[in-house]
């Protein structure tokens, strides 16, 4: 069995980002196969889940540890995502032949990309709302956990179904699209419990997909191998790495890339892309910065040079003119530093654990 060093490297690149940021490695590593390597789509997507395997239960196990998974989640999640993950396999056979299924494939993988790069700027949107309303309430005298944790079977069967047959045909989901749901159907989860949870539940949805890869897919050992030789200790030295990661900068940028990505897989060609990828980047980080701005408490502007509603409308207002971005630029360098040190605690100099230092975690 040879081992490719360079998917060695590509491996070592994604596990480190997954350790770094949580985020599947799906939507990172199958598009990278496919792209840059030129693997089929169908060999790349099922040497990828075959992997993933071995590395979900990584995550999966510190989170047990430390007690933040959800097992009633956790169950009926399954119900519907381990049946659904092995199906999606099954409709992959059932799209045709030869380059017929992997034209096919890759435009599926295409639409996850856009997915998953969607659903991780609605995480920061309803992460924002979350955390506006747990600051009303905190001001109100309301306790945060006003609202318990009450079970919907059903709903939640509908995600495991969703997710188990979106990550079957194209590994990409379990880590992105499936969390997004959850946090919409249960806002009164913590994010750490949400994040176990998906990673717990992600374990046997995995491996019933990359049982049917087996199967039916494309497996390619020495991929796999090749895979595995570098993300395991990418995904080690990334989870050391965490806690110091910028996560306000990182997970935009990992967007901007899946983007790009599908894009290019739905046929899109070099010009063109450049220039969606341009306009999406000229209009979502001034509206990225005025979400953060809202996250920041109302004293702390106080020693800012702007207050927060001009430091939010000029970004907004500014936005398809392209000053916004310019506005974005001087709001992250000058003043949020300023906004970010008024609410660290005075006392050992321990960094605030701030919701707007998580806006994108």
């Amino acid at each position: 069995m040879q081992i490719d060093p360079y998917v060695v490297a590509a491996g070592l690149l994604v596990g480190f980002t997954v350790g770094l940021t949580g985020m599947g490695g799906g939507a990172l590593m199958t598009p990278l196969l496919v792209l840059l390597f030129k693997v089929q789509p169908l060999a790349a997507i099922s040497s990828d889940l075959v992997a993933a395997v071995i590395m979900k239960p990584v995550g999966g196990g510190v989170h047990l540890r430390r007690g933040t998974v959800n097992f009633a989640l956790v169950r009926w999640l399954m119900v519907g995502s381990v049946p659904a993950a092995f199906a999606g396999v099954l409709v992959l056979r059932q799209l045709g032949d030869g380059a017929v299924v992997q034209a096919r494939i890759t435009q599926a993988l295409g639409v996850a990309l856009l997915l998953a790069a969607s659903s991780i700027a609605a995480k920061a949107l309803l992460q924002t709302r979350r955390a506006r309303r747990a600051a009303l309430g905190m001001a109100g005298g309301e306790s945060a956990a006003a609202r318990p944790f009450r079970l919907r079977p059903l709903p939640t069967v509908l995600i495991g179904v969703v997710g188990g047959l979106v990550v079957g045909m194209t590994s990409v989901g379990s880590g992105s699209l499936m969390i997004v749901l959850l946090l919409v159907l249960y806002p009164m989860l913590r994010s750490a419990e949400l994040v176990g949870t998906d990673l717990v539940q992600a374990i046997p949805l995995v491996a019933s997909a990359a049982a049917g890869h087996l199967l039916f897919g494309d497996f390619q050992l020495e991929l796999t191998a090749s895979l595995l030789v570098g993300s395991i200790p990418g995904v080690y030295l990334g989870a050391r790495l965490s806690s110091r990661a910028n996560d306000a900068l990182i997970r935009p940028a990992l967007a901007l890339v899946l983007v790009a990505s599908g894009l290019k897989l739905l046929g899109v060609n070099n010009v063109q892309m450049g220039l969606l990828v341009l306009t999406l980047l000229l209009l979502a980080v001034p509206v990225w910065g005025a979400l953060d701005a809202t996250m920041h408490p109302e004293p702390a502007w106080a020693g800012a040079p702007v207050g927060r509603r001009m430091a939010v409308g000029v970004q907004l207002v500014g936005a398809p003119l392209g000053l916004g971005f310019v506005a974005a630029l001087a709001y992250f360098g000058l003043v949020r530093p300023r906004l970010v040190a008024a609410v660290q605690p005075r006392p050992a100099g321990v960094l605030s654990d701030a919701p707007s230092q998580r806006l994108w975690s």
